[in-house]
C-alpha cells in the first residue's frame, strides 16, 4: 500500500513503514501521522505481522515539524497537531509488537522524539541527532521531555534540549540510547535482519515484555513483581513457550509462531 506521505510495505512477518516527505526532509504532515496511526492499527489486529520498522526517505530520517508553516499556525491548530501527534506516540508504545527506528541522515525535534518512541534505534553512522526545540523558541514535543531523560538522565537531557546542538549518533550509542550503529550502506540489510529474527521470536512475551518495560518507570517493585506474576501464569500456556519447552528438551531451534 502506498499512502502520498507514507509507503507502507508488508515483508513477510515485517511491516516496513517509510515516511516520505524526502523534499522537505520527511518533516511531519498530518496525512504521515494519521497514516502511521492507521498502519499501527492494522498491523495490531494483523497476525501475520510481528515487527514493525520506520524509516525515512531520501536524506534523512525526519526534520520533525514543518519549519515551513511555523509561525503561521494559530495556536489551536497547534493544539489539534500535538494532540494527533500524541495519539501516535502513545499507540507505538500501546501496541504489543516490537518497533524498529532505522535512523540515517539527520533526525531533529520531534523526528528525534519519533524515534526514541520505538522501541529499538539502529542508526547509520554519521547520522545527526538535534534536539531543535530551543532555536525557535520551543519545548519539546512528541514526548522527548518523558522519553530522553529516561534514558540518558536528566542533566544530559536538559544539556541537549537547552543548547540544541547536532548529537553524533556514536554519542548516543555510547549513552545506551542507540541500540545498533551501523555503516549506511549496510543500514537496509543490519535493520532486516534483526527484524526478521525478533519476527520469528516469541512474539507474545517480546510484547508483554515491552509493556512491564516500559511500566517500570512509573510503577513501585511490588506493582511490577505482580504484573509479572500474573503475566507469567498466561504466558505458560502459550503455544511458544510448549513449543520453547519441546525445542529445549530435543536440543533444537525453536520455531515460534508468536501464538
Amino acid at each position: 500500500m502506498t499512502q502520498e506521505h507514507l509507503l507502507v510495505e508488508k515483508l513477510g512477518p515485517v511491516l516496513s513503514l517509510t515516511l516520505n516527505r524526502p523534499e522537505s526532509l520527511n518533516a511531519f504532515s498530518p496525512e504521515m501521522i494519521l497514516g502511521i496511526k492507521e498502519a499501527l492499527h492494522n498491523a495490531q489486529n494483523d497476525e501475520d505481522i510481528q515487527v514493525i520498522v520506520l524509516s525515512g526517505a531520501g536524506r534523512a530520517f525526519s526534520a520533525g515539524g514543518d519549519v515551513k508553516t511555523m509561525g503561521q499556525a494559530k495556536g489551536v491548530q497547534v493544539y489539534d497537531h500535538i494532540g494527533r501527534l500524541n495519539e501516535l506516540i502513545l499507540l507505538m508504545k500501546e501496541i504489543e509488537k516490537p518497533i524498529i527506528a532505522a535512523v540515517h541522515g539527520f533526525a531533529a525535534g520531534a523526528g528525534v522524539n519519533l524515534a526514541l518512541a520505538c522501541d529499538l534505534i539502529i542508526a547509520a553512522e554519521g547520522t545527526k541527532f538535534a534536539l531543535s526545540f530551543s532555536q525557535v523558541g520551543l519545548i519539546s514535543d512528541g514526548g522527548g521531555s518523558y522519553l530522553l531523560p529516561r534514558l540518558i538522565g536528566p542533566h544530559l537531557a536538559k544539556q541537549f534540549f537547552f543548547t540544541a546542538e547536532p548529537i553524533p549518533a556514536e554519542r548516543l550509542y555510547q549513552l545506551g540510547a542507540i541500540n545498533f550503529l551501523v555503516p549506511l550502506e549496510k543500514l537496509q540489510e543490519e535493520t532486516t535482519q534483526f527484524a526478521l529474527k525478533l519476527a520469528h521470536g516469541p512474539g507474545k512475551a517480546y510484547g508483554k515484555q515491552k509493556k512491564l518495560i516500559d511500566q517500570a518507570f512509573t510503577s513501585s517493585l511490588e506493582e511490577i513483581l505482580e504484573q509479572e506474576r500474573l503475566i507469567q501464569t498466561l504466558m505458560v500456556q502459550t503455544e511458544d513457550h510448549q513449543e520453547g519447552i519441546s525445542a529445549f528438551k530435543e536440543k533444537r531451534k525453536p520455531a515460534f509462531k508468536g501464538k
